[in-house]
């Protein structure tokens, strides 16, 4: 997101960033950092409203669950998939400035949006506002998107310094979960701790979702790369050659989701 644009916009996106949800252990992360039974949450970046249904699961009927995006269509969908429980409520809203009352929340929840801010330490200080004292503060974002890979040829580690730059000069921060820690201490939150879980683990030949999900991403963020390869034609031959090795059964592929949790004083 550079201004209020969101860069992986598509109409494949609510499939991907579904199917992506699904794939990772929401739950336990969630519970792992505090969520539970009769909590004020917010999802602040809710996408299509997957990890909100978890969220309600989790705090309940007694809890409820506040849904924030800044794209409408994200939203309808979010309602048409949280429609049984009624615990679930939506908003539109752009999280760097919510009207939302301070002090509200029991648990805030911010899952693969920072990475998409240019500056993310008024997003964090726009999340702790709306949290409670003694709430806490969760942000899951990833590290190194997908370049943890081996064996990778000279020519192929060079295109992914070439695809994390463009998308550096565009606001997309592919190494801001590892930033974290530090933005949380400099905001003063109190025991902030970092969890490290696999955001994928590909030991061989990649599934079939994760080589869709790829060329998504590539063919979404084409207008923002390509110039950096010289054009169309370059970008699309090192696409191609990530996607063979995503596909290459002796290989490696790898990436990280850090995990940074807080408490407001």
């Amino acid at each position: 997101m550079t201004g209020s644009r969101y860069l992986m916009e598509s109409e494949e996106e609510a499939r991907r960033l579904s199917e992506q949800a699904r794939a990772l252990p929401v739950h336990g992360h969630l519970s792992s950092t505090g969520l539970s039974a009769g909590m004020k949450a917010l999802d602040a970046g809710c996408g299509p409203g997957v990890i909100t249904s978890i969220m309600a699961d989790l705090v309940g009927r007694g809890g409820s669950v506040l849904g924030v995006d800044i794209n409408q269509q994200r939203l309808e969908e979010a309602r048409a998939h949280c429609a049984p429980l009624p615990q679930c409520s939506f908003v539109q809203g752009d999280i760097r400035k919510m009207e939302l009352a301070s002090d509200t929340f029991d648990y805030v929840w911010c899952q693969f949006v920072i990475e998409y801010l240019a500056q993310p330490e008024g997003a964090l200080a726009e999340l702790i506002r709306v949290t409670r004292p003694g709430g806490r503060v969760v942000v899951a974002d990833v590290d190194a998107l997908g370049l943890q890979n081996w064996p990778v040829s000279p020519e192929l580690e060079e295109g992914c310094r070439k695809f994390v730059a463009a998308l550096a000069a565009v606001g997309l921060d592919l190494h801001i979960g590892r930033k974290m820690f530090h933005l949380y201490r400099r905001a003063g939150l109190e025991q902030v701790r970092v969890q490290l879980a696999p955001l994928w683990v590909v030991a061989g030949a990649a599934d079939a979702r994760l080589i869709t999900d790829w060329r998504q991403r590539f063919a979404t963020l084409e207008p923002v790369v390509s110039p950096v390869f010289g054009g169309t034609s370059g970008y699309q031959g090192f696409c191609e050659q990530y996607l063979a090795l995503l596909s290459d059964p002796d290989a490696l592929k790898y990436a990280v989701l850090l995990i940074t949790e807080g408490q407001k004083r």
